[in-house]
């Protein structure tokens, strides 16, 4: 007995040691000792990320709820899913899931791979002073205001603009490209990759340089041409960072950004234009329906988290990169 009550005891003051100053936290004070600089640099980051993503969560009971700001959250009655239900029965919700994916889709086809593309042209410019000339010039419309560039497709694609006056000029009738539902999509994603495929290619170029140029060399030796060497090399050294980058394109499938929606669109083009975003604009601020457009934005949020689960979980069996 007094062997058994010796060992409990030892047995329990070791627990208690271990418990007090666990190797994990010993090992996480040391690390904030000793990179003090870097944590309190990425200290805004996270502050960021808890005051305006996940501290918002709280407030996602009000799509449970039919919420008044007079009761608050907490006093508003619960109505379960009924704005889910009303969301998914109403007349714009087939033609709003449609658009917004059908745009984000698009832009998945066409301007996903344009930044790869064009980083891949760069990368075979061997004239440094013509390379950094395409690189600012393609850079630059990233900077410009949403605002501006809307602005300037107004300008230009209105009924007496730019576009239509060369057109009149060859004899064609004018065309009022942003009163023409069928136009609308083929001008907000080609509008978007002229405005991103510069500082999209950033990425890619960075990726390109961290290949050993010793590849190249070999594949120069054994008489590959430069086609041959992007095909079997370039490329797959920039693979996991292509899959990562479309894995989080696909979380945003049903995500578009309603600023330059709400600048281009009008009543004429609402048959292609109108996406889930613009329609919880005009239900949360101009209706003031806040817990319909709650609903609705965390059925958006469930989707997407979905979507890009699924495509890491393919990619992981499929190939070796995966985003975790």
């Amino acid at each position: 007995m007094a062997q058994s009550s010796g060992s409990i005891e030892v047995l329990t003051e070791n627990n208690r040691k271990t418990y007090q100053d666990p190797t994990l936290w010993r090992t996480i004070r040391t690390d904030v000792r000793r990179h003090w600089a870097i944590y309190l640099m990425a200290l805004p980051v996270i502050a960021y990320y808890i005051i305006f993503h996940y501290g918002p969560m709280y407030g996602l009971q009000i799509a449970f709820k039919d919420f008044s700001p007079a009761k608050g959250i907490w006093g508003s009655p619960w109505i379960g899913f009924k704005h889910f239900e009303s969301f998914f029965n109403g007349i714009y919700f087939w033609r709003l899931l449609k658009n917004t994916v059908l745009i984000n889709l698009y832009e998945l086809i066409f301007g996903f791979p344009a930044a790869i593309i064009l980083a891949l042209l760069l990368n075979e410019i061997r004239n440094s002073m013509f390379k950094r000339v395409v690189q600012t010039i393609s850079y630059l419309p990233h900077f410009i205001s949403i605002v501006v560039v809307a602005g300037m497709m107004v300008d230009f694609l209105g009924r007496t603009g730019l576009i239509n006056q060369i057109l009149e000029s060859f004899g064609i009738e004018a065309i009022d490209f942003l009163k023409e539902a069928g136009w609308f999509r083929f001008l907000f994603v080609s509008s978007g990759i002229w405005q991103g495929i510069g500082w999209g290619s950033i990425i890619y170029l960075a990726a390109i340089a961290t290949i050993d140029p010793t590849l190249f060399e070999a594949a120069r030796m054994d008489g590959a041409s430069r086609w041959k060497q992007t095909l079997h090399i370039t490329i797959p050294g920039i693979m996991p960072t292509i899959v990562i980058l479309f894995i989080l394109n696909m979380g945003n499938m049903l995500t578009v950004g309603s600023e330059k929606v709400l600048l281009l669109y009008n009543p004429l083009t609402y048959e292609t234009a109108d996406v889930i975003s613009t329609y919880v604009y005009r239900k949360g601020v101009l209706e003031a329906s806040y817990s319909f457009t709650a609903a609705v934005g965390l059925f958006n949020s469930v989707v997407s988290f979905i979507l890009i689960v699924s495509a890491n979980s393919i990619s992981k069996r499929l190939s070796e990169n995966k985003l975790w």
